[in-house]
């Protein structure tokens, strides 16, 4: 697992033994870059349940202002943190070692920029995208990428929220929303 372009190119990340974290694969990593490839630059990102922390690293990478990384297993975190050390990017990044529910219940700032890539066996992505919206974390014209299951079907949420587009990568599913609104100057 590498890095795939920006300012550290090529860096390969460490990843977690055994099977309880599931990595984004390369094919889709490179196909929501492809699609947020315009919308990266002096973003504010969370990467939610960071795992390894390739989808913010990678957005950081681009030129995304800053991540926050979340996850709930301290080998995680830590794996995080020396990820991020690896490809000199430890400035712009906060890892907290956290639940993910239990830290977006605690927020009180918004993101420009989420990734919600969490297991899949239960149902937390569509509590967290639920909770995204009713608190309005995503600041206006924001960007939510959810991976999920193919078969798996994510809320559709109200005004400002709206689904963007859905991609399909086999048995994966990357759905986008967005938010409308005004950005803050």
């Amino acid at each position: 697992m590498r890095v795939i372009t920006g300012s550290a190119r090529g860096r390969r990340l460490g990843e977690l033994k055994g099977q309880e974290t599931r990595p984004t694969t390369g094919k889709v990593k490179e196909g929501v870059f492809s699609a947020l490839q315009f919308d990266l630059e002096g973003r504010r990102v969370l990467d939610l349940f960071a795992g390894t922390g390739q989808m913010g690293i990678e957005a950081l990478s681009r030129g995304a202002k800053s991540c926050v990384f979340v996850d709930r297993r301290k080998d995680a975190a830590q794996l995080v943190r020396d990820n991020l050390s690896a490809c000199g990017l430890s400035d712009a990044a906060q890892v907290f070692c956290a639940d993910a529910m239990g830290y977006l219940t605690s927020l009180r700032t918004q993101f420009d920029l989420i990734f919600l890539d969490p297991p899949y066996a239960d149902d937390v992505l569509e509590r967290a995208i639920a909770h995204i919206a009713r608190f309005d974390i995503l600041a206006p014209r924001g960007i939510i990428v959810a991976e999920c299951p193919v078969d798996k079907v994510l809320p559709a949420l109200s005004a400002p929220y709206r689904i963007h587009r859905e991609y399909r990568y086999g048995k994966i599913k990357v759905t986008v929303y967005h938010r409308d609104g005004e950005a803050e100057a």
